[in-house]
């Protein structure tokens, strides 16, 4: 009976820890890894979800599609912690997305509205980019998304800087918008806001102690907006908040103006400097010297940050993995992945680079190698192969008695059967 229980107990051991990789089926259409829980299904031309998705997914890419419609499909991966849903068709981020989610990109899609129910269980959010939609209203509830972050609502269509925002936020993408107003007490709150964007708008002034508690801020982008710089009842506060201020200031307002000695706006941006990520860089690798190097080229740090330029005191690092996902052999392959050639404005502010990083203009530093060689060493004394042979030869041949010596041993066997043969007698 023990015996019995015994093996029972042992193949219940071997389904459990066997199964689940057993079961693990990866659809046709798609590339997985990670015991199929990292797939990746992008650019297939895809409407509808491919069969064969396990339930307890952390990572699924559906970008570069023909989803129209996604709404309650995706509830059952209860385990998802990446999704990214960019470049389809999508009208609405999709209803009932599982509360489990840290990132969400559903850039380049149909979005008209951020409605309060998209957002309003995810609390476990880090990442939230709806970039590059037609996004007329975010609606957002009040202490909800409180891990959220990154919010990247760049090239869309808003006329009001988004209220109720995350008071747990660092970095706020609001680019390349129709923005002309801040309501009163939107900022408030944003007290660990690092990175602000609202470069390409329509702000012709900033209200009154709207940007005094931002207190952690070491960036913001103003630049390309039309500011009333003749207006002397509403332009003199963002003047007095640009001169005041510890954060980076990208774009001054009314830098031309007599009075104003803030920093100048740098070059009309191009269309690959809408990303926060590009801006952000671009604020810490403006060239103090005359003589500093030309920035390298960029490369994307997680998953769908865009691209990031590397300053140029800044030594280059290999690409990370994303999250979730193994190192293989060859490149891990994903279709948000790119990389682009940024290329800094030829003007820009002197004082935005620190002097303890400049280039200094000595000369370079030679670096140090250090050569490892292996195998056998060349002086590897050995015995001379005749030699060994020879050893070998004769420890292997056995000694041959001589003809004479053979007749006596002859002679001594007739010798021994005579004498038997007597005795028998």
């Amino acid at each position: 009976m023990e015996y019995q229980i015994l093996n029972t107990s042992t193949c219940l051991l071997v389904l459990l820890v066997f199964i689940p990789t057993g079961l693990g089926i990866c659809p046709s259409s798609c590339k997985c890894s990670g015991n199929d829980r990292n797939v990746d299904c992008s650019g297939r031309n895809l409407t509808v979800l491919p069969q064969g998705l396990q339930d307890n997914l952390t990572y699924l890419n559906l970008s570069f599609n023909q989803f129209v419609d996604l709404d309650h499909q995706l509830t059952r991966f209860t385990n998802l912690r990446t999704l990214d849903i960019s470049n389809n068709w999508l009208k609405n981020v999709p209803a009932h997305l599982p509360k489990s989610l840290w990132e969400l990109y559903a850039t380049n899609n149909n979005i008209k509205v951020l409605q309060k129910l998209d957002t309003a269980y995810q609390w476990n959010l880090r990442v939230l980019d709806v970039s590059r939609n037609m996004v007329e209203r975010a609606v957002l509830i009040n202490n909800t998304l409180s891990s959220l972050k990154f919010l990247n609502l760049s090239s869309n269509k808003l006329w009001t800087v988004p209220t109720n925002m995350p008071y747990n936020i660092e970095t706020v993408d609001l680019s390349n918008n129709f923005l002309s107003q801040i309501l009163p007490g939107t900022l408030v709150r944003l007290q660990h806001l690092t990175s602000l964007y609202l470069h390409n708008n329509k702000f012709s002034h900033i209200p009154d102690k709207a940007f005094d508690q931002l207190s952690q801020l070491q960036v913001i982008t103003l630049y390309n907006n039309p500011w009333a710089c003749s207006d002397p009842q509403t332009i003199p506060y963002v003047l007095r908040w640009v001169q005041g201020t510890a954060a980076r200031v990208l774009g001054a307002p009314c830098a031309q103006q007599p009075w104003g000695s803030a920093e100048p706006a740098p070059a009309q941006p191009t269309a690959l400097d809408s990303s926060p990520m590009i801006q952000g860089t671009k604020a810490a690798g403006r060239e103090a010297p005359a003589a500093a190097p030309e920035p390298t080229k960029a490369t994307r740090t997680h998953k769908q940050f865009k691209a990031k330029e590397v300053p140029p005191w800044v030594s280059p690092r290999p690409p990370a993995l994303p999250p979730g996902t193994e190192r293989g052999d060859g490149p891990q392959e994903a279709a948000a992945t790119r990389t682009v050639l940024v290329q800094a404005p030829s003007e820009g502010n002197a004082s935005l680079a620190p002097a303890s990083l400049a280039p200094a203009s000595a000369s370079s530093t030679t670096p140090m190698t250090l050569s490892i060689t292996s195998g056998m060493p060349t002086k590897y004394s050995r015995m001379p192969q005749s030699t060994t042979a020879t050893l070998r030869k004769e420890e292997a041949t056995p000694s041959v008695p001589s003809r004479a010596g053979r007749c006596q041993l002859g002679l001594l066997w007739l010798a021994l059967l005579h004498a038997l043969a007597v005795a028998m007698d």
